[in-house]
């Protein structure tokens, strides 16, 4: 699997989605437990059982992928916070990272989730791939736990670290020197003291300790090893570079086609330094800068409207692969969409954007069934709601159910570049395009109007709004007169037949060649698909933005064979200028898919 960018993710909070057992709500620590769901910072009883009974919906609205809160053994009872205890129901409090928390499950020897083949994470992990669903684990490598509440002795702990159970170190009594002692940060403009210092109380790892290294890379590859498909990394900005250049190698090497994707907060195109991680870390990332754009756009309805979200899908080219952000418009950390101004209306809109533009789509929990609370501005923990019904009749959920079908068939919203057709304060207008593959996406947050649009990549002809079915005619590559509705969105896509069963695909993507108009970036090789080193009969590549050309090649081979290549820019003039190196020299899998990433040299 080299690209994720066909799935929605679906991401809930483990212990707010459904209660399905309630024998394993108390657990060892009753005070942690509300059973009336009042107070918003102890375990309500969500589990991992409760995921499962609801897998058949998910799969009808469109997830093909799930993203869990973390499942590891979390601190027990409760921490204080400014006077009052907080359970670490959320799942990033972790305590050993080789066991899972007693509040997701319903055998307790299932607790030592490594010690069977036969826990309920196993039983997920099977129910969710015999439906052709991927699973996302949340991790955290940054820190461990706050500080807990005196015990009976007076005692005060924090940072506890365990290994299957057998205490390695804590806080208080850190023999191994696995955590830093600077205290927290107080300059959030010093990368030395977001990387080195605490955030808010957790106690933080000292990653220059190849023992704690090696404890926490063995840990993420036996959950690997359990059936994830993907990683959703925390907290990334509070390490160093290079701690994840060596993760995300240690954890590719085990699992190659694991998907990877940070969360470095409010992160994104607007943020040079997130920029540059996601370049060099090898990880996706979560794009806060277009949620922050979408919410200021059809939330609080900023000036300039659409056009703040165009500006940020102009910097798509200061990312290596644009493709490889993960996109959303709720999550866990902020106010949801509908507590900070927003309409079911306009939540259509967000929600259609995300799922026709680049990246990969992320659906919080319940955003479908327009799931809220605004208490105190719907911040956490109001954000984390019990999720209270699984209607498949809503719009969100049938808005969803579409366009998830559209980015499954349709490789232009998988992997195309981005074209603007129109980016006004009312309405905006994009066609996404790859090969033969074309889609468009229309959407107007004013009063209902009509538009034209042109240079449209669709072929001449009468083509279907995926979602109200209404038509719209292309002629000479031209819309005339496109009715919209207030609050509306219309996606138009034409998908080319998949395809014809070749047994490998190599997909060459290549950066860092700025083209000026009419040259074109190809690739040649000694193998026939590549022309034989005949640079009439090289392969070309597709433009998708100004640091991105990239295709898939069927490739015909012998066992064991290996392929070599180079990468070449012709001029309309006919000049050809090469990469200044030797050739690239490719060993092939037998079969599936190779993704091979290049920077021009």
């Amino acid at each position: 699997m080299q690209f994720f960018n066909e799935n929605t993710i679906y991401f809930l909070v483990v212990d707010r989605f459904l209660n399905s057992d309630p024998s394993n709500d108390n657990c060892r620590n009753p005070e942690a437990f509300d059973a009336a769901q009042k107070d918003w910072c102890k375990y309500w009883g969500g589990d991992l059982a409760g995921v499962i009974d609801k897998l058949d919906y998910l799969k009808e609205l469109g997830a093909s992928a799930l993203w869990l809160t973390p499942l590891f053994d979390q601190a027990d009872g409760l921490v204080d916070v400014e006077g009052r205890g907080i359970a670490a129901y959320h799942g990033y409090w972790a305590k050993d990272f080789k066991r899972m928390d007693e509040h997701l499950v319903s055998n307790q020897e299932d607790i030592r989730v490594f010690a069977s083949h036969d826990t309920i994470l196993d039983r997920l992990a099977a129910a969710m791939h015999k439906r052709d669903m991927k699973l996302i684990l949340d991790i955290v490598c940054n820190h461990s736990s706050p500080a807990h509440r005196p015990d009976d002795g007076g005692k005060v702990t924090k940072g506890e670290l365990y290994d299957d159970g057998e205490l390695l170190t804590s806080y208080e009594n850190d023999t191994l020197g696995w955590y830093h002692r600077n205290g927290g940060v107080t300059d959030w403009n010093s990368a030395w003291q977001v990387e080195n210092e605490e955030l808010c109380g957790l106690a933080d790892f000292n990653e220059s300790k190849i023992g704690y290294r090696t404890y926490i890379k063995e840990a993420m590859k036996l959950w690997v090893d359990k059936g994830a498909d993907g990683l959703r990394v925390d907290t990334v900005k509070h390490m160093p570079l290079w701690f994840w250049q060596e993760f995300v190698s240690d954890m590719l090497f085990h699992k190659p086609e694991l998907f990877i994707f940070g969360e470095w907060f409010q992160g994104g195109a607007n943020d040079p330094f997130s920029v540059h991680f996601a370049n060099a870390s090898g990880m996706g990332m979560l794009d806060f800068s277009l949620q922050n754009a979408i919410e200021s756009c059809l939330a609080k309805n900023a000036d300039g409207g659409f056009c703040c979200i165009e500006a940020v899908f102009k910097k798509d080219a200061l990312f290596n692969n644009c493709h490889e952000l993960v996109t959303f418009v709720d999550n866990h950390d902020m106010p949801r969409f509908l507590s900070v101004g927003g309409t079911p209306e306009r939540l259509r809109l967000a929600l259609g954007l995300i799922m026709t533009c680049r990246g990969t789509p992320c659906i919080y929990y319940g955003t479908e069934q327009y799931l809220h609370n605004d208490t105190n501005g719907g911040a956490d923990p109001y954000n984390r709601p019990m999720m209270e019904r699984w209607d498949a009749t809503t719009p969100a959920f049938k808005l969803i159910k579409a366009l998830a079908q559209v980015r499954k068939e349709n490789l232009a919203v998988q992997r195309g570049s981005q074209r603007v057709k129109s980016a006004s304060e009312n309405i905006y207008a994009y066609t996404r395009v790859y090969l033969d593959n074309c889609c468009l996406a229309v959407f107007n947050k004013g009063p209902a109007s009509e538009v034209t649009l042109e240079n449209i990549e669709l072929p001449d002809g009468v083509y279907t709004d995926v979602l109200t079915q209404s038509p719209a005619r292309v002629s000479g590559g031209k819309i005339e007169k496109l009715r919209l509705e207030k609050d509306s969105l219309l996606v138009f896509s034409r998908a080319a037949a998949p395809s014809d069963g070749h047994t490998l695909i190599v997909t060459f993507m290549l950066n860092g060649f700025k083209t000026a108009w009419g040259q074109k970036i190809f690739v040649t090789g000694n193998c026939p698909e590549l022309g034989n080193w005949d640079l009439d009969r090289a392969f070309p590549l597709e433009y998708i933005n100004d640091n991105l050309w990239m295709e898939g090649l069927p490739l015909k081979h012998p066992p064991g064979a290996s392929v070599a290549y180079k990468f070449i820019v012709k001029s309309p003039d006919g000049a050809v200028l090469y990469e200044d190196r030797p050739a690239h020299v490719r060993r092939l899998p037998p079969e599936g898919g190779l993704l091979l990433k290049h920077a021009w040299v």
